[in-house]
């Protein structure tokens, strides 16, 4: 008998090492990857690295008595970069998390490696639905927004505001062509109407023809399905040719407050956009965003607010689940409720989508802006279960389950 009650002790106490706090190295290690050279600089770049070391520094810089780093690095927008990054942060460095991600294909690539190295992944800066639909991850979450919900957005809810005729100049290539059909599905499930479309070549310099035909069109918003510099020249130009000063809107289905501080509000004036973030919200959102200009000398976008919320919630999970064992901190990911300056009371989907609200911006009139940053006009808030594709309706199969 009293061998049996020391072999049942010896089981006990093996089975309950698990639970015990314990970190599989010295420290618990996240990388940043994102474009820090390119199109996308502006808009998560090193200003996305510098949220997450104030995300670890205001955590307290350990979990479980282990310090935290971070690290980051350029994959400059091409999968095959990433993707080897990737593998030698996983591999050599034992990076435990990789973030941020900016560029669909990318994101995608990365989290591929990430589901094969049983790694999380926790996308910020990229836009397609399929990250958390056909190709979404037991250990892959999507933070910040997608495609779809900036389709709700600008599309549904300006429709509601009395934009309700369209016309789109969409970037030649399957993320325009995405932005576009969802944005026009949406607005015309509200009611609007989509009076055409032309396609302009990626990174084109002169929109001049395109505006042209969209000014011709009548219609009362011009949908602008592309990003980055393409986005940025085709607002410029428009204001050239006084489209906005003639009564049509532009709508720019991705676009964030970097950008818009980059074109200046004479220009920028009277855009229509969609984010997930504002710093002006409330008195919490404009705490984190003072400390964040201190550093950087730039408010944050919802790119760079949401890499704070996602290593902050990562971080707490770690904390929850006593291990940064993959499988223990994915589950916790799903099962915990995100309250932070980014989001609210949010839940993540089974597929890994988090269900954070989205906001309707129109850019402010330069006479209207009562300081630097003073950019926006909230016209309407789309809560996220409004914003996001149903997890079950998402085609992940981890959602059907």
């Amino acid at each position: 008998m009293k061998i049996l009650a020391l072999a049942s002790m010896a089981l006990m106490t093996a089975t309950a090492i698990p639970a015990m706090a314990q970190v599989s190295d010295e420290k618990v290690k996240i990388g940043i990857l994102n474009d820090q050279s390119g199109v996308y600089a502006d808009f998560g770049g090193k200003w996305s690295y510098e949220a997450a070391l104030m995300a670890v520094e205001d955590f307290g810089g350990t979990v479980l008595d282990k310090p935290i780093e971070v690290i980051t690095a350029d994959h400059q927008n091409k999968p095959d970069i990433a993707s080897n990054i990737a593998r030698q942060w996983y591999d050599t460095e034992e990076v435990d998390a990789i973030m941020e991600l900016t560029t669909s294909s990318v994101a995608l690539a990365v989290q591929g490696i990430s589901k094969e190295k049983k790694k999380i992944n926790m996308v910020t800066g990229a836009a397609t639905t399929e990250l958390t639909g056909a190709q979404c991850s037991p250990y892959g979450f999507h933070w910040a927004y997608d495609t779809h919900a900036l389709a709700v957005g600008t599309g549904g809810a300006l429709v509601e505001q009395g934009g309700d005729t369209w016309f789109f100049l969409t970037a030649d290539y399957a993320f325009g062509y995405s932005l576009e059909e969802q944005t026009g599905n949406f607005a015309k499930s509200k009611g609007g109407e989509i009076l055409g479309a032309v396609r302009h070549p990626l990174s084109t310099t002169d929109f001049s023809s395109f505006l042209l035909q969209a000014q011709a069109s009548g219609a009362k918003v011009i949908g602008l399905a592309n990003a980055g510099l393409d986005t940025a020249n085709a607002i410029k130009q428009a204001a050239e040719f006084g489209i906005v000063a003639g009564g049509q809107r532009l709508a720019a289905l991705l676009f964030t407050l970097a950008e818009v501080h980059g074109l200046g509000l004479e220009a920028a004036q009277g855009l229509t956009l969609t984010e997930g973030f504002y710093w002006d919200r409330d008195d919490e959102s404009r705490e984190f965003a003072r400390r964040y200009f201190e550093r950087t000398d730039r408010m944050p976008n919802m790119i760079q607010a949401g890499t704070y919320s996602a290593v902050m919630q990562y971080l707490k999970a770690v904390q929850e689940a006593g291990t940064d064992e993959t499988e223990a901190v994915a589950k916790l990911l799903h099962e915990m409720k995100v309250n932070d300056l980014f989001a609210r009371d949010a839940t993540v989907g089974a597929n890994g989508r988090l269900l954070n609200d989205m906001y309707l911006m129109e850019v402010k009139a330069p006479a209207d802006s009562k300081e630097p940053w003073d950019y926006y006009n909230v016209l309407a808030t789309i809560p996220g279960e409004e914003a996001y594709i149903k997890p079950s309706e998402s085609g992940c199969s981890l959602a059907s389950q």
